[in-house]
């Protein structure tokens, strides 16, 4: 099996957040400053010897790479931030690609939503700090060929001499099909088959107004793909609407807040760890999309962004994803056309999900993927 957790970014200094957030920021001054808001509340997160890295660092990206391999991970998909030819942490990907050495695989994962500051926005419409004009067509073209450098790279996911092109949230982009039929045109003139498109998103999966047969594969984004698709919470179900068309009445109207609601601060919301892994162990392919790739969480909690408008799932143990996770390698060689697997997550720390080592768990998480692909 090839498992292959997503990788933020987020973790060095740049100029943008800087302005937006103030100088120095990074996603660990999130993690550093939580604090637990009810008892037995597993804050703050410590990464293992207070290894709090910073990833413009070759040698923090070597031990990453390093680690990953040595626990049996394929690869990564690493999210790329591409806002009309303006970059933004495309730091730790483009110095992997400079250096051939480091023995690790890897994807891109084209997170297409806009920035906002809703994680600070409990009293007012979220304001957006940067967005996507999709229909700008030479921007297409601009951002294949920067692109292209990694899909050129022998350590690129590939299939069927189709690098793998992740987008997260697919069905926000109007022509959508003509920027595909650009980009595989651009693939087949580089000597490519074209490419191998993934969409990732719950809220693309379970938005039916768009065209899913777009793409090749489509991901099962756990926790929230299971909470969608069992309606964990009422309101899931409205949220790929709501993401999709307050962005379009945004780009008419011309403005600048976000449209999607932020609720005041309450108290933090709890999940079961144990029967969300047995919805997620529940799930099969649909009929109409059968190609779908399964995902695993090993933890979540994003209090460290969003205090007490956060969510918490109780009951997690190394023990009990070891257990699980065996289990979905077994589904996924029954009942999947695919042998890759992605986990929520390697290193986001801000929202609990991670399988980097910490002071807590140790190296539990990285065992457990390791001895559930070798039973």
């Amino acid at each position: 099996m090839k498992i292959i957790p997503l990788y933020l970014p987020q973790f060095h200094t740049f100029p943008e957040n800087d302005e937006w957030w103030g100088k120095g920021f990074t996603e660990w001054s999130n993690v550093k400053s939580a604090t637990p808001l009810y008892e037995g509340h597993n804050q703050p997160r410590i990464p293992l010897n207070g290894n709090y890295y910073d990833l413009s660092q070759l040698e923090t990206l070597k031990w990453q790479c390093k680690l990953a391999k040595d626990y049996g991970i394929y690869g990564f998909c690493m999210y790329h931030y591409w806002f009309n030819g303006h970059l933004l942490m495309e730091k730790p990907m483009e110095m992997l690609l400079s250096h051939p050495e480091i023995d690790i695989r890897y994807c891109i994962s084209w997170a297409n939503h806009d920035w906002t500051d809703a994680w600070k926005a409990s009293d007012r419409p979220p304001r957006v700090l940067i967005s996507h004009d999709f229909d700008d067509e030479q921007d297409w073209v601009d951002h294949f060929n920067y692109m292209l450098q990694f899909f050129k790279d022998p350590r690129y996911m590939s299939e069927n001499n189709k690098p793998l092109m992740v987008i997260y949230i697919p069905n926000l982009i109007r022509k959508l099909s003509k920027m595909l039929d650009l980009w595989t045109r651009m693939a087949r003139e580089a000597g490519f088959d074209g490419l191998t498109y993934i969409y990732q998103s719950a809220a693309s999966s379970f938005d039916y107004s768009w065209d899913h047969t777009l793409f090749d594969y489509g991901v099962e984004m756990n926790p929230g793909y299971a909470n969608m698709a069992f309606q964990q919470r009422r309101s899931f179900g409205l949220f790929p609407r709501l993401m999709k068309y307050s962005r379009e009445i945004k780009r008419r109207l011309g403005i600048r807040r976000s449209l999607v609601p932020v609720s005041k601060p309450k108290e933090v919301g709890k999940i079961d760890y144990d029967a969300v892994w047995q919805n997620i162990l529940r799930l099969r392919p649909f009929v109409d999309r059968p190609k779908m790739i399964p995902c695993a969480f090993t933890d979540w909690d994003n209090t460290p962004r969003h205090k007490e408008r956060g969510y918490v799932y109780e009951g997690v143990t190394p023990e009990k994803f070891k257990k699980y996770f065996s289990q979905l390698v077994k589904n996924t060689k029954e009942y999947y056309d695919t042998d890759m697997i992605f986990v929520f997550a390697w290193n986001e720390w801000a929202e609990g999900g991670y399988l980097e080592p910490d002071e807590k768990n140790g190296y539990a998480f990285l065992e457990a993927i390791r001895d559930s692909i070798e039973l």
